[in-house]
């Protein structure tokens, strides 16, 4: 999970959809003016969120690729016999 591969998307979907960014910055903006705390405590709670669906993808990610790894180790083994 590539972080440029995210900014080029989410870049994309910017420019493809200007009203919907527009519309949820207004949003994002009058939720910080009207109850800060409410809203710094969610963005917290988000990235805490958004740190351990990585940290989880990354440690999956190297599992996978060791289990692969041995699989065909054995059907090498196997072939071998």
């Amino acid at each position: 999970m590539d972080f440029s591969k995210f900014m080029d998307g989410f870049v994309s979907f910017a420019q493809n959809n200007p009203i919907i960014v527009i519309v949820l910055a207004v949003g994002v903006l009058f939720f910080i003016y009207r109850k800060p705390k409410l809203f710094f405590g969610l963005l917290g709670l988000g990235l805490l969120l958004v740190g351990l669906f990585y940290l989880i993808m990354s440690i999956s990610s190297q599992g996978s690729e060791k289990k692969k790894k041995l699989t065909h180790e054995e059907e090498q083994s196997d072939t071998t016999r």
